[in-house]
């Protein structure tokens, strides 16, 4: 993404929200914000600070409460409906069909701002509907009814469509809501590389922070107090807004894996010598079991040593002075929690 690519959509002094009873309710203010053609732009904030209603006002399917709002450099509200439609494509959670029409038609949809009236399909349109299908790796999913899908296949033909539109600007709202963690992941990435060779400007809301982190060429987060942050993710990582946003009494931010992990006290303490994956998933293994790792040998109940020759790797646990081996984590956790399971007993 090029930072002299014109943008796809601007804001000025944005204010978004709803108007109840006569009165605006802004759940976001002043935003100033732009995204770029060739963009990949991740959407993160808590529940309920305002994802859908910045991407629904974006989208031009609210008005916003004041604010200037420009697309490809005209406003808003000056470009009519069908051009508007030829310009951007959305893609909501709620939007994902559910009729008797099959995968290829709903795709298909997405033609209707080319086709006319009459909805005519011509070569050019069926190029770019096959074209869509084969993006997002839902071509087996043409001939079947939409009825028969699952959420996840819904929602590739989803962004089958919207990409059917030849829009160069999209607002996905958690296009990754229904998907298992390997369809997310391979879908985060189609569109992120989608993004960079067509040139698309693309704004997607998630929750998932990790996969965010990892293919978002920006981050927009919005803060608890309302305030939007920009910033490449290593930016927001390192200055700590990740964590304000998100960290609570029950999460902690790991910066050096840049995820969060559940907070817990640990009620006892191990050393541990080793090195490598086996070392790093024993230590993500002794912490789910409440387990500290410490380097002071008067506060460790236990000591625990990694030993690896070649594909085999073994753990020695020394425990008041008695040593045990094992040749799979599984019997050393097992172990551990029997001991845990003793010592509750005794009291």
């Amino acid at each position: 993404m090029n930072r002299a690519s014109p943008d796809r959509l601007s804001a000025t002094n944005l204010t978004v929200g709803y108007k109840v009873n006569g009165l605006q309710q802004a759940t976001l203010e002043q935003l100033n914000i732009a995204i770029r053609a060739g963009e990949f732009i991740c959407l993160l904030g808590p529940n309920g600070t305002g994802k859908s209603t910045l991407i629904r006002t974006l989208a031009g399917i609210q008005l916003p409460l004041t604010g200037e709002l420009k697309l490809q450099g005209k406003p808003y509200q000056s470009i009519n409906p069908r051009e508007r439609a030829r310009q951007v494509s959305i893609v909501f959670t709620d939007m994902i069909p559910s009729g008797i029409m099959n995968g290829y038609s709903y795709t298909a949809l997405g033609r209707h701002p080319y086709s006319g009236w009459m909805g005519g399909l011509d070569d050019t349109d069926h190029a770019r509907i096959q074209w869509a299908l084969e993006a997002v790796d839902a071509t087996a999913l043409s001939q079947r009814h939409v009825s028969e899908l699952s959420d996840g296949e819904r929602q590739k033909i989803a962004i089958a469509r919207a990409l059917a539109q030849e829009a160069q600007l999209m607002l996905l709202d958690e296009p990754t809501a229904f998907l298992d963690l390997p369809r997310r992941v391979e879908l985060m990435r189609i569109l992120r590389d989608l993004s960079h060779r067509e040139q698309i400007g693309m704004l997607l809301s998630t929750h998932d922070l990790d996969l965010a982190i990892r293919y978002a060429d920006r981050l927009w987060l919005i803060a608890p107090d309302g305030e939007l942050i920009q910033g490449i993710p290593e930016e927001l990582a390192l200055s700590g807004a990740l964590q304000r946003a998100f960290a609570s009494n029950n999460l902690d931010w790991d910066p050096t894996s840049g995820s969060f992990r559940t907070h817990q006290t640990p009620l006892q303490f191990t050393t541990l010598e080793g090195n490598g994956t086996a070392a790093l998933w024993t230590q993500r293994a002794f912490e789910r079991i409440g387990v500290g790792i410490t380097s002071d040998l008067k506060k460790a109940h236990y000591q625990t040593v990694l030993s690896q020759c070649e594909a085999n790797t073994t753990w020695q646990l020394t425990h008041k002075g008695n040593t045990q081996h094992f040749t799979t984590i599984n019997d050393l956790i097992d172990w551990m929690l029997q001991q845990e399971r003793s010592l509750s007993s005794e009291f």
